[in-house]
């Protein structure tokens, strides 16, 4: 039986000592002598000498160094327990030690020998967590910032850019933070339903300070996360009061919408939206699709410029879909997050829900200021529900505050404050409405721009002028996954993967650029 001190240096034999004293030298020997230890202490093994040196040993002895050092990369498990092999921990198993006393005897040329010994490591208790998959909006922009070409845009997220591709805060924007400091206004928390001069100012800018549902007091208003936190709460509200409800969902729509509905475990299904033959509205099948739905149901709609389409019904349509609701005894649920961006007019973006509470609808509307204040960061928006009488608005405010408590406990006070400051005074809302005009302004010359490029190189005679009916800062291209891929991989333009492109990050001196990747994309790739 060989000694514990032959065995902690891999040896079997004493004349491994004397034939050979460079071995005390050597960085193999260091190796054993001092990484193993100091591994097993990394480790924090709890064991005994005498669990360590068993009494069954084996050892598998390589003919050469060269050999040793490949089996020690290949991690290669010889036995059920795990492998250190010069440090190297392959698998997870309590500690054993195993070695064999070796027959032949030692010569001058006497190789090293190798310990096997497993290791328990303490394994996470998250191992069955999975990686996510990557945004497929937000992971356009980590690949844009990797590509160095000078070519590349970034057309994929929703912000708006000036002609110079930056960054715009809006004058007004600014005012209305300075007129903070000035007040000293304190950080105190807001209420769980946020604070009421912006709750008053955004339902008046929605529905209209004189509408009737306003000054009667039906409007429940609750401050929120922007455009996703005011979808997420109405979406808890609807699993917790109406279990047996569907949500109705445009196909497509924007990508977050599903997430929201499925974290909430609220079912959904989708209506015709979209027609590819004519890149337009499939105005047609999203009615049949809405009469087929059960009795009930939400009916998610994007109250101006769809996303991801730029598709919007028209006024007729309007009322139409109205008509159709109504019957069906469905509850609308509008998502505006482009009021005044669109259009360049608070009212005319906001005509469609206020032609479903004229009705006497009840409803729901999600809103945010992230394209029309360029508040992006604040995650500042709100969710309104419509109700038929004041007692009911009243009962519903209260559950959305009891289901924002536990989710967020509160909302944040900054964006909401420059939206109160903003609404709230007469000049600054002026100038807020220039500004809005101005930016949906730049969006509809690049929009021309876009159609006037594709309508010159374009000799096939193909008609471009579904980008001109399209409205926002989207615009819907046709192009199919792989079309889209080529518009990366070659052209250097970054979009999502349903040829969806942001005009409000492309400048009037990039649009024949991206004019020639489409007609290329289009014509040479299935």
């Amino acid at each position: 039986m060989a000694s514990p001190a032959m065995l902690s240096t891999g040896f079997n034999s004493p004349s491994a000592f004397t034939a050979n004293p460079k071995v005390w030298f050597s960085i193999p020997f260091l190796c054993r002598i001092v990484l193993i230890p100091a591994l097993l202490c990394y480790f924090n093994i709890q064991c005994s000498t005498e669990e360590v040196l068993s009494t069954n040993w084996t050892e598998t002895w390589p003919r050469s160094w060269k050999e040793r050092r490949r089996s020690s990369s290949q991690g290669k498990v010889l036995d059920s327990g795990s492998d250190i092999i010069f440090g190297t921990v392959v698998s997870t198993v309590p500690i054993t030690v195993q070695q064999e006393q070796k027959t032949k005897p030692a010569t001058n040329d006497s190789n090293f020998g190798r310990v096997r010994m497993s290791v328990a490591v303490k394994v996470s208790r998250f191992e069955d967590v999975v990686m996510a998959p990557p945004d497929p909006i937000l992971g356009v922009s980590e690949a844009f910032r990797a590509d160095t070409s000078d070519m590349k845009l970034n057309l994929g997220v929703g912000a708006y850019r000036t002609e110079e591709l930056q960054p715009y805060v809006l004058n007004v924007v600014k005012k209305a933070e300075y007129l903070m400091l000035e007040r000293g206004e304190n950080k105190e928390y807001l209420p769980i339903e946020g604070l009421d001069a912006f709750n008053k100012a955004t339902a008046e800018l929605l529905f209209g300070a004189d509408n009737p549902a306003i000054q009667q007091g039906r409007v429940a208003t609750v401050q929120s996360l922007s455009g996703t936190g005011s979808l997420r709460l109405a979406a808890a509200f609807i699993q917790r009061y109406f279990p047996d409800a569907k949500v109705l969902i445009s196909s497509p729509t924007w990508g977050n919408h599903k997430n929201i509905f499925n974290d909430a475990r609220v079912p959904w299904s989708e209506y015709r939206y979209y027609d590819p033959r004519t890149v337009g509205l499939d105005f047609e099948g999203m009615l049949e699709d809405v009469k087929a739905a059960q009795d009930g149901s939400f009916v998610l709609l994007h109250g101006c410029a769809h996303n991801p389409t730029g598709i919007d019904p028209t006024p007729e349509q309007w009322s139409k879909i109205a008509d159709v609701i109504e019957e069906k005894n469905h509850i609308p649920f509008f998502d505006v997050a482009y009021q005044g961006f669109a259009s360049g007019s608070l009212d005319e973006d906001a005509s469609s829900v206020r032609t479903f509470v004229d009705r006497g609808l009840e409803l729901f509307v999600a809103q945010s200021y992230s394209k029309n204040l360029g508040l992006y960061s604040e995650r500042i928006g709100a969710i309104n529900v419509v109700c038929s009488s004041p007692d009911a608005a009243t009962r519903v405010k209260s559950q959305l505050k009891r289901i924002a408590r536990p989710m967020y406990s509160n909302p944040p006070v900054h964006g909401a404050r420059i939206v109160a400051n903003v609404v709230g005074d007469p000049s600054l809302f002026d100038e807020w409405k220039q500004e809005m005009e101005l930016m949906a302004g730049r969006i509809k010359n690049v929009r021309q721009r876009v159609f006037d490029n594709l309508s010159d190189k374009d000799k096939s005679g193909k008609d471009w002028s579904f980008i001109l009916t399209q409205i926002g800062m989207f615009s819907y291209t046709g192009l199919n996954n792989a079309q889209s891929n080529n518009m990366t991989n070659k052209w250097h333009v970054y979009m999502t993967k349903d040829g969806r492109i942001s005009l409000a990050g492309l400048s009037l001196a990039k649009c024949e650029y991206l004019a020639e990747a489409i007609i290329d994309s289009f014509y040479n790739v299935i």
